[in-house]
């Protein structure tokens, strides 16, 4: 021991450690291995980690596999990690070896060294033993897919879906606040048939809808954990109850619906479900972008654009030019949708990389899957409360619209028949005339049948429907 490290030792031999740390031999080689990005793991997955290990010791003992003086400074110490007490202590990058042995090392060996400083010992002296003890009944090969599949599994049932379903509900308020609020409809950025402003963001709402609809269809392949499988998927050095055991655990500490894999083989060497999920976040960014982007250009102006829409101002938008507000929160949206669809990227090549019995792009995988789930989290919610909630509608810019535009004139075609109305449409578009105008001098149909088919009100909804969002 000298004041600056202390030496503790590994299958390789010695290694120097910081005096204060409480991670180990292994953990400072990696560190040392691996100075590559600066990016380690965040919350999630170190509470996750700090779960698997601390249940993990619980079944020890109820299998009397682990005494309980060990068992309990175990427990302690990995709750105390689930808890976020030790973050600073999980120093190994993600990009480091592809089964992330070096971070599940640096949990043993941080947990380990706590639990015995709880026990009145030095760190360093293996009275609890990282591998022996803490890692009992498990490799990292299924500690680490068990670790992934639980953060995003909280992450989503706890963050993303509350953060979409307050998105949706505020969706849906402007849905009924806008409900007879009649405005062009736009197909091919062109002008089409009407609609009302409330059934444009019906659509969005639905959108929204059906991504937290595929998030919950999640839990089928998500709630599979591979604890059990140690290194190859026999479950080796392992009890034939442990991983069931500590999976139920773990479902009654998270309250989520965990269960042992299957195909402990499948669970080790393939990431399917996160490919899955990854899927559906891409899906979820898709949709964002589209709601985002359309507000964005519904809200276009103020003077020289589209502008339906009315934003809410939250910031300056310009070093230069003063009074201009921005689209920010839109903007944010639209690059957060980005960086979920480049993480899927990474994801889906590192799902092809289950080489035989073990992938080995699980760090990254991780690292991008519970980026693009803290992202979405972060984007439903900022966009609901500081754009959605605050939107407004030019009435009067909607109405003008909806009488200038040609399309109006589809209505017509029921009653002189396709061509006509092309020609009519054809006229007003080179004189710069309303389809009224131009219809009351050549469509041959009286001023009643005719105010009655370009009727706004009469175009949102099928012939006999009542309009609806």
């Amino acid at each position: 021991m000298t004041n600056s490290g202390r030496v503790e030792t590994d299958s390789m031999g010695e290694m120097t450690v910081p005096v204060n740390a409480y991670y180990g031999a292994q953990t400072a080689r990696a560190f040392e291995n691996f100075p590559v990005s600066g990016i380690r793991f965040t919350r999630p997955f170190i509470r996750a980690l700090g779960l698997i290990k601390q249940y993990a010791a619980l079944t020890n003992t109820e299998l009397a596999l682990l005494d309980s003086q060990r068992s309990n400074a175990i427990q302690q110490a990995a709750a105390e990690v689930a808890n976020g007490a030790f973050d600073e202590q999980f120093i190994v990058d993600i990009f480091q070896t592809g089964s992330g042995t070096s971070t599940n090392m640096n949990a043993n060996e941080v947990i380990a060294n706590r639990a015995a400083e709880l026990l009145g010992r030095q760190r360093g002296d293996k009275f609890i033993h990282p591998n022996d003890h803490v890692n009992l009944g498990q490799s990292s090969n299924d500690v680490i897919p068990t670790a992934i599949h639980l953060a995003a599994m909280e992450r989503i049932e706890f963050g993303l879906l509350p953060a979409m379903k307050g998105l949706q509900d505020e969706l849906l308020r402007k849905a009924a606040t806008f409900a007879e609020v009649i405005k062009i409809g736009r197909t091919h950025l062109q002008d089409a048939l009407p609609i009302t402003v409330g059934q444009e963001f019906g659509g969005y709402a639905s959108q929204i809808g059906h991504g937290i609809v595929r998030l919950q269809n999640l839990q089928r392949h998500l709630g599979e954990l591979a604890l059990g499988g140690t290194a190859v998927g026999t479950g080796l050095n392992t009890h034939p109850e442990f991983g069931r055991r500590t999976i139920a655990h773990l479902a009654e500490a998270t309250k989520l619906p965990l269960r042992e894999a299957g195909n402990h083989f499948e669970a080790l060497a393939a990431r399917d479900a996160c490919v899955e999920t990854s899927g559906a976040l891409k899906t979820i960014a898709v949709s964002l972008i589209k709601i985002a982007n359309d507000i964005r250009h519904l809200s276009s102006g103020p003077r020289c654009g589209l502008g339906e829409l009315r934003l809410p101002a939250t910031q300056p938008g310009s070093s230069i030019m003063p009074g201009k507000v921005n689209p920010v929160m839109c903007e944010m949206a639209i690059q957060v949708g980005a960086q979920v669809i480049g993480n899927d990227t990474v994801i889906s090549f590192g799902g092809a990389f289950g080489n035989f019995e073990l992938n080995t792009m699980m760090p990254v995988i991780a690292h991008n899957l519970l980026q693009s789930v803290e992202l979405l989290t972060n984007a439903s919610r900022l966009f609901a409360q500081r754009c959605i909630a605050g939107l407004e509608v030019d009435v009067k810019k909607c109405a003008d619209n909806v009488e200038l535009s040609l399309a109006s004139a589809t209505a017509l075609a029921i009653e002189i028949g396709y061509d006509r109305v092309a020609k009519l449409v054809k006229t007003a578009y080179e004189t710069g005339r309303s389809i009224r105008e131009v219809a009351r001098e050549t469509g041959g149909l009286p001023d009643d049948k005719l105010d009655q088919l370009l009727n706004p009100k009469n175009q949102i909804g099928p012939l006999g429907v009542s309009p609806h969002y």
